[in-house]
C-alpha cells in the first residue's frame, strides 16, 4: 500500500476548490494563519516545508485565501506570535501545531473566543473545546506498532530503554499505547522512559546516561526518528554490542533508506508518521472555510509498520524530512 494516504473529505473539497478557481473566487476570502515549531530538527523542517508548499498552492490558485506562517523555537514565543495574527494580520482562521500542549491552550482558546475558527494539529491541547477541529497521525498506533514488533523480536524477554518525546499529549498517548502492549509481556521489562524531545543532541545524551546505569539492554524503543540517530550516536561511541533493536519512528527519508539498505542491522522496522498531514490540514481548513464549511472534529491519518520489505513506498529523497 501507497503511503500519502488521501483522505475522502480532503479529496472532494480540494478537487472541487482546485478544479474550478473562478468558484472559488466567487466564494469567501479566508485570511489564514499558520503556527508551528521552527525548524530545530528534521521533522520541524519537513512540517516548515509543508506548511509553504500549502501556502504556496493555495494562494496561486485562489485570490480570496491569504496564508500567513508563523514559526516559534518556543512555546512563549508561538504565544505571541499567535496575540499578532489574531490582533495585527486579523486572521479568521487558524492551523497550529502547537509548541507544548498545555501552554498553548489559553492563547488558543483567546483566538478562538475572538472569533477565529481553530484546526489543531498533532499536539493536541488541554482542553478540546478551545478547537473546532483537530487533525493528526495515528499516535496510538505510533506507540501500539513499536511495542508489538519489539515484543515479538524479543521472543517476550529482554530488557527495553524508551526515549519520549517533549511533553504533549501526542506524547502521552504514544507512551500509554506503548505500557498498554507491555503489560501482556511480563518478561520484557521497560527500564526507564525520559523524554528525548524529539532532538539528536537531547537523545545522545538520555541515551548516555542509560548505557551507564543499565548493563545490558536488549532493545531501544525512540519515538522518533531525529531521537533514533541521537541514540545509535551514542551506542556506537560506548561500543555496546548488547542492544540488538533501535526502533525510531515517522519514517525520516535516511532511515527508511537504511532499512531499505539494511547497512545497520539494529535497524530493523519504523512506524510512519508523515509531516505532510499539516499540508493536508492546512488545505482542508482553508478551503472548507472559503465556502462556509466546518470540518470533522477529529481526523486522523493512518499510521503503518515500515519494514525492509515495503521501505521504497515511503521514501521520499526530495523532502527534507
Amino acid at each position: 500500500m501507497k503511503y500519502r494516504t488521501r483522505l475522502l473529505a480532503l479529496a472532494a473539497v480540494a478537487a472541487l476548490g482546485l478544479a474550478n478557481p473562478l468558484l472559488a473566487q466567487a466564494q469567501n476570502k479566508v485570511n489564514l494563519g499558520v503556527a508551528i515549531p521552527a525548524a530545530t530538527h528534521s521533522f520541524a523542517a519537513g512540517l516548515v516545508y509543508w506548511a509553504n508548499e500549502a501556502k504556496k498552492e493555495l494562494e496561486k490558485d485562489h485570490p480570496g485565501i491569504k496564508v500567513t506562517v508563523k514559526t516559534a523555537s518556543g512555546a512563549p514565543e508561538q504565544a505571541n506570535q499567535l496575540q499578532d495574527l489574531v490582533t495585527a494580520t486579523k486572521i479568521d482562521s487558524l492551523v497550529i501545531l502547537p509548541f507544548e500542549s498545555a501552554a498553548l491552550t489559553r492563547p488558543v482558546a483567546q483566538a478562538k473566543a475572538k472569533g477565529v475558527y481553530v484546526t489543531v494539529v498533532d499536539r493536541g491541547l488541554t482542553d478540546t473545546s478551545a478547537q473546532d477541529a483537530y487533525v493528526s497521525g495515528d499516535n496510538t498506533a505510533f506507540g501500539k506498532i513499536p511495542a508489538e514488533y519489539l515484543a515479538k523480536a524479543l521472543n517476550g524477554k529482554g530488557n527495553i530503554v524508551a526515549l519520549r518525546g517533549i511533553p504533549t499529549t501526542l506524547d502521552n498517548e504514544r507512551m500509554d499505547a506503548f505500557n498498554a502492549v507491555m503489560k501482556n509481556h511480563p518478561g520484557i521489562k521497560l527500564l526507564d522512559a525520559k523524554h528525548g524531545n524529539w532532538n539528536r543532541d537531547d537523545a545522545f545524551k538520555v541515551m548516555q546516561d542509560y548505557l551507564t546505569r543499565f548493563k545490558e539492554i536488549d532493545a531501544v524503543w525512540a519515538a522518533d526518528d531525529d531521537m533514533a540517530f541521537g541514540v545509535l550516536r551514542a551506542i556506537e561511541q560506548a561500543k555496546r554490542k548488547d542492544i540488538k533493536i533501535v526502533f525510531g519512528g515517522a519514517g525520516a527519508k535516511a532511515m527508511v533508506k537504511t532499512l531499505m539498505d539494511g547497512s545497520n542491522p539494529l535497524i530493523q522496522a519504523n512506524v510512519s508518521y508523515s509531516p505532510k498531514f499539516l499540508y493536508d490540514a492546512i488545505k482542508l481548513t482553508a478551503l472548507a472555510r472559503m465556502k462556509g464549511e466546518k470540518l470533522p472534529a477529529n481526523t486522523i491519518v493512518p499510521s503503518v509498520l515500515i519494514t525492509k520489505e515495503n521501505a521504497k513506498d515511503f521514501y521520499f529523497p526530495n523532502s527534507p524530512f
